[in-house]
Order: structure tokens, then sequence, then C-alpha cells
């Protein structure tokens, strides 16, 4: 059994921008080390194209295991179109998936937050988005994408045939609304639980399960069922009536990147990847913004920092227990917006364009007040 070590960053920045968004973030670590008497250990390795690029597999073994014995893992972002043509196995996002699965992240977080200084960068009215603040809890382990059998085979008339299995247990829906229960408690008190009950037999399953807990745990939250289709349409139609979604893997894989473009841009979108708590408490964790790899703006200096930063917010609140640091990293944020700084991607007319770097220096600026 390996330990975890307390206070101990694996920084994973990945391909693509990613190597330029988790340099902001390491910043912001080293700041804190400096400035608020924290302790925080960085290690830093490859994971994704890179790491096949090097080694001829998409995560090591000595990788894997720096990522058991570390508190956070902190990933940039994997693949890109250099690595489409590679084996199943072999493909970046398999480093993903394996985190998740090997460190048993079974919960992902991913809030939908409408930065008022960015209402316009929607492309919903702002009457629609203004104020939005989702948080989507997906299942992140089981599910369509790690049921078994799965694969493609041949048969008997020559044609081919691609297997997916749909699977849940009853423990594995159970351990995931907790988390989506326990954070309705701390925001609005309300959970929407989505799936296809009305044609899958997991979906109806997953409601099942959903209900009895909240009859026999968390009668003081209000829940709802919405099908997984219905819950698309509402997003868009009247996003703000959601507080807490808790979905499966398949349809939390799709809700949580239509929510995110409820906001104007994916590149100020954190996400958690949490597991769950050993017998001393401790808990694996992976933080990584929502974005992908974007390799058409890498080394060009624009990528934007916010998701990665705000994922390491999330990861002092939830991993590291430090809500105060976390407050103050976002307030961080949100005033250097206020400022009207902005990355290309978020720029509007009488705003200030900004680097990556200077992003980040930005919200370091705003750390030391």
């Amino acid at each position: 059994m390996i330990k975890i070590k307390k206070r101990k960053i694996l920084l994973l920045s990945g391909d693509g921008i990613g190597p330029e968004v988790i340099e902001e973030v390491k910043k912001i670590i080293r700041w804190f080390n400096s400035n608020k008497s924290l302790d925080f250990e960085i290690d830093e390795d490859l994971a994704g194209g890179c790491s096949y690029d090097k080694h001829g597999i998409p995560i090591t073994d000595e990788v894997f295991y720096k990522a058991l014995e570390s508190e956070v893992v902190m990933l940039g972002a994997v693949g890109g179109p250099k690595w489409d043509n590679l084996e199943f196995s072999k493909k970046p996002e398999r480093a993903l998936l394996k985190l998740r699965k090997e460190l048993k992240l079974f919960a992902n977080l991913r809030p939908a937050i409408c930065f008022e200084q960015l209402v316009d960068a929607s492309t919903l009215k702002p009457e629609i988005v203004s104020g939005l603040d989702i948080m989507i809890v997906r299942e992140l382990t089981g599910g369509i994408y790690f049921g078994e059998p799965r694969g493609i085979k041949l048969i008997d008339n020559g044609e081919r045939k691609g297997v997916n299995t749909h699977t849940y247990t009853s423990s594995e829906i159970i351990r995931v609304a907790k988390i989506a229960f326990d954070l309705a408690k701390k925001r609005s008190n309300k959970v929407t639980s989505c799936e296809k009950s009305n044609v899958m037999e997991a979906g109806q399953l997953w409601k099942e399960e959903v209900q009895l807990l909240h009859d026999k745990e968390y009668k003081e939250v209000e829940l709802s069922h919405m099908l997984a289709d219905n819950c698309a349409m509402q997003l868009l139609k009247n996003p703000k009536q959601f507080d807490v979604i808790v979905t499966d893997n398949l349809f939390g894989d799709m809700l949580s990147d239509q929510a995110s473009m409820l906001t104007g841009s994916l590149g100020l979108l954190p996400s958690a990847s949490l597991g769950a708590k050993n017998k001393d408490g401790e808990m694996r964790a992976m933080y990584e913004p929502i974005h992908g790899s974007a390799p058409d703006i890498a080394l060009k200096g624009i990528a934007n920092p916010i998701a990665s930063i705000l994922s390491f917010a999330m990861a002092l609140r939830y991993s590291l227990d430090l809500d105060n640091e976390a407050d103050a990293l976002e307030k961080a944020v949100q005033e250097v917006l206020n400022d009207g700084l902005r990355t290309k991607d978020i720029l509007s007319n009488g705003m200030k364009e900004v680097s990556t770097s200077e992003m980040g220096n930005a919200i370091i600026s705003k750390l030391k007040k």
C-alpha cells in the first residue's frame, strides 16, 4: 500500500497549452510557499502524448506511482491531432483514464459559473446566464466508458460490430450521490439527478438508488429526477433552475460540456476528480481545467490560465483543507477580471489583452494585497 504524502503536489503538464497553463499554477504554488509559510512539495513529470513520444506509452509506471503518493495531482491537458492515429491503448487520453480508474477517482466536480464581467461572452441572453452557478457531479469510473465486454469484432456476415457495456452497481451510484447531496447542503440545498430511466435499466437503478439514499439520509435536501435529454434542453432554456446535478459518466460528460459553454469560455472553468477518504481521512484527487490541449495556440503565450488556477483553488479547498487560501485565490481572479485584463479567448471591446504569463502575474499581484 502506497501512502499519501501530505502536501505533495504532482504537476503533469501534458500536451499543447498544458505546460503553459501549469507553469502559472506552479508560480502560484511557490508564492503560497514563500508568502504563507506553506510547505507544498512540487514534483513534475510526463503524461499524455509527451509521455508517448519519450517512452512509447501515455503514462509510465513510475509516474503512476508518483500520482499514488501525491495528495494532489494537477493535470494540464492531454492529446492532439499528432497522436490521433495511434492504437487505442496508446492514445494520450488513456493516461487520463488510467489515473481516474486506478486512483479510484469516482466523482468529477465541474462548476459552471458565469462571471458577471463576462456575461456578454455567453451565446445566451444575459438574463438567462447572469448569476449562473451550477455544480455538475459526474460519476467517473463506471458506466459505458469502463463496462465490459467492450471492443470491435467481426461477426458471421462479415460485418464488424462495436460493443460497449453500460453497467452500474448500487454502491457506485450511492457513493457519488452522497457527494452531490453533501455539496448541495453547502450551496442551495437542491439536487437534480439525471438518467434515462425510461429506456435503460441502469438508469432505472440509478433513479431508485438516489431516491432511496435521499429518503434515508438526506430528507432535508430537495431532490428531483430528470431525464438526461430533458436536462440538456433545460440547461439552455432555464439553467438557473439547477443547483447540483448528479449523473452518470456518459451523460455527465455531455451535460458538463454543454453547461460549460453557457459561461462563455472554457478557459475559465476548473474541475476536480475526487476519490474516497481512507481510514486516516486522506483522499486522492486530481484537478484539471476542462479545456483541451488546444495545439493550434500552443507556445504562442495566449492561452488562458484561469481554469487551471481555479482548479488549484479547488485543490486548496477539497484536498488541502485551506479554505481561506482558496477564497483568496478565487477573489484574486475576480479582481483581475474587474480590472479589465483578458486573454485572447475572452477579449472584448474596451478590455486589455494580456498574455498567459501576464495573467498569472496579475493574479499573484492581487494575492499580495
